[in-house]
């Protein structure tokens, strides 16, 4: 207490400062050891101004009566700032008091200054101190807590140390955790046996297969329904080929070896089956044995109609699908490329006429039944009619990759001529041919020419070799016959001749057969 009252009776104003004790100088405390000598910078005047000690004062801390005869540490305040938030300048009061005219201060008869003499915290003039710990030390210390026992299963089941009521409740949760589990388990195992029982069945789950557009998948989709079996029976005998709708009227385009039995033996009969298992009879519309091409018509309302591409456009290794009914066996696709174009081919078997086509070879899988069924691209749509196979052997072999297409060029034309009229006229130079050729060259040798004829007109003899008809070299006979076919009957074409070893050229007018 005696401490505590001299520290407040020297932060009280007007009441005298206490004597120093022994071993003080002046109030400045015992003697402090001076640190050693630093290089120290000389310090700005202004800053030292503002931010430096007060004079006469060595050390962090001052005595109330330096404190008390202290200058400001700080530089006055702006105007502005002083108007705005400094005491008013008739009164020096140190604290905000209630408003009114009088200006008690310490010890005047006012509430607000009550008791101001006993309590620093009141004292405006007050110094800054440590007080002692807000901490009553006459209080006991708390006395540290450690671990409780722990009790054990005899005490707990017999020992009245837990209550018969929180047992209860423990043994009520522990069978109810035991039960569900149990069920669980159950429910866990039957499944499991479930997949090796005999009956068992497996729910079926949706495949996610991806078919994008332009793939192999979507174009048959697109294709299949356009292409129709053609079965032809003739008495006891019977035939199958394919064919492909290319008219909302019910016209399929097909080849002329599919029908022609049919159409040389009466009675005999041509029936279709489309890819939904629809089937009706069909009539033949017209037939071109030369190019082995036929149109058939089907009784069928808004049959689905196959996208009719070009030819002209294909390049060798273009994708190639083949749609038809090869072995009877309907709606069957093949892949494959376009492995040759402009490629002559004689067919064999066609009637009474052998057709030579300027074929696109393809090695896409084309086996009998195979033929009238169309050829068609990447964008699905038909770029030629499938009509023969190379096969090695005699008899019916099957597909080796070599597979010969009308150019649906050539048999858009045909087509189109026996819708209007049933027939087709083809040019004809009129000459007999057969291939030759020697080390540096290959042509047609001209046989025989018919009197009468192109040739015979135009001057070219027997003996001579054909060698360009227009602007497309002829390397063969067959080359030669599907080259006139390219013209129109009346049509003046120039021809390149080998002549005794001479070169010459002379003009033809073809004539219609």
């Amino acid at each position: 207490m005696t401490d505590r009252a001299t520290s407040d009776a020297a932060r009280q104003p007007g009441r005298p400062a206490p004597e120093p004790e022994d071993g003080d100088v002046d109030g400045a405390g015992p003697p402090r050891l001076e640190p050693r000598p630093l290089d120290r910078p000389a310090v700005d005047a202004s800053a030292e101004s503002v931010f430096g000690r007060p004079a006469g004062l060595t050390s962090g801390f001052a005595t109330p009566a330096a404190r008390s005869a202290a200058p400001p540490l700080a530089t006055a305040a702006p105007p502005a700032l002083a108007a705005a938030f400094g005491r008013p300048a008739a009164g020096g009061d140190a604290l905000q008091r209630p408003p009114g005219d009088a200006a008690p201060g310490p010890g005047a008869d006012d509430p607000l200054w009550a008791g101001a003499e006993d309590d620093p915290w009141r004292d405006p003039a007050s110094g800054v101190a440590l007080g002692p710990p807000a901490v009553d030390p006459a209080a006991p210390a708390a006395a540290p807590t450690g671990e409780g026992a722990r009790l054990s299963l005899r005490e707990v089941l017999f020992g009245r140390r837990v209550q018969p009521r929180a047992l209860a409740l423990l043994a009520v949760v522990a069978l109810a955790v035991g039960a569900v589990g149990g069920l669980v388990g159950r429910f866990t195992a039957e499944g499991a046996s479930s997949l090796t029982e005999p009956g068992a069945t497996l729910a079926s789950v949706q495949p996610a297969t991806a078919r994008p557009p332009g793939s192999v998948a979507d174009i048959a989709q697109r294709v299949v329904p356009a292409v129709v079996s053609i079965e032809v029976r003739v008495g006891e005998e019977g035939g199958t080929g394919s064919g492909v709708v290319i008219d909302g009227s019910g016209f399929v385009l097909t080849n002329n070896h599919v029908v022609a039995p049919a159409a040389e033996v009466e009675g005999a009969s041509i029936e279709t089956v489309f890819s939904d298992g629809t089937r009706t009879r069909a009539a033949i519309v017209g037939r071109d044995p030369k190019t082995d091409l036929a149109v058939i018509r089907v009784g069928v309302t808004n049959p689905v109609v196959a996208q009719i591409g070009t030819s002209s456009a294909l390049a060798v290794g273009d994708a190639v699908i083949a749609v038809g009914s090869p072995l009877g066996l309907a709606g069957t696709v093949t892949e494959g490329i376009v492995s040759a174009l402009d490629r002559p081919v004689r067919l064999e078997g066609g009637g009474n006429v052998n057709a030579v086509i300027d074929a696109i070879q393809t090695d896409a899988a084309i086996n009998p039944g195979n033929s009238g069924g169309p050829l068609v691209d990447a964008t699905g749509a038909v770029v030629g009619i499938n009509t023969a196979i190379s096969s090695i052997g005699g008899g019916e072999g099957g597909s080796i990759g070599l597979g010969f297409a009308i150019p649906i060029d050539d048999a858009r034309v045909i087509a189109e001529e026996l819708i209007r009229t049933g027939v087709v006229k083809h040019a004809e130079l009129g000459v007999n041919a057969r291939s030759v050729e020697d080390d540096t060259s290959a042509g047609a040798q001209v046989q025989n020419v018919q009197q009468g004829g192109a040739a015979a007109a135009g001057g070219i003899l027997e003996g001579d070799v054909i060698v360009t008809l227009g602007e497309r070299s002829i390397a063969g006979a067959d080359e030669l016959e599907v080259a006139v076919r390219e013209f129109e009957p009346g049509a003046t074409v120039a021809v390149g001749l080998i002549r005794e070893g001479r070169p010459l050229t002379v003009s033809v007018v073809l004539t219609s057969d």
